[in-house]
């Protein structure tokens, strides 16, 4: 299955809901415009709702961190929510759960962007 994404806006998120596997190639470069796109029209609050991706290779992993720098330097956010025990496991061998903010719940998920702006 490939990766699939529709993006909804709860209050000043938005969210992207992805399903599929994100894996090297087309996969990986629509979810790079997507966020890159977001980005162009001034959409720096991100959140990847992740509960449907059933796989996630090394270079998606990659993918997943570029977006966080590119939303980081750009002065906004990227979160992750519904991780997948696949995905959890992985982000947590790689380290990277101390660098995504992770929720379960989507409305404390967004809940949370506005105290970070605020702060």
């Amino acid at each position: 299955m490939t990766m699939k994404a529709k993006t909804r806006r709860v209050d000043s998120v938005t969210v992207v809901d992805v399903t599929g596997r994100i894996t090297l190639g087309e996969d990986l470069s629509e979810l790079r415009q997507l966020i890159r796109g977001l980005l162009a029209q001034d959409q720096k609050n991100i959140l990847l709702n992740l509960a449907d991706v059933n796989y996630i290779d090394s270079s998606g992993i990659g993918e997943l961190v570029s977006g966080f720098t590119a939303t980081s330097n750009q002065g906004g956010q990227l979160k992750l929510l519904n991780l997948t025990r696949k995905v959890h496991d992985l982000l947590q061998i790689t380290k990277l759960l101390t660098v995504f903010e992770v929720y379960d719940d989507e409305a404390k998920a967004i809940a949370s962007f506005g105290k970070a702006t605020r702060a």
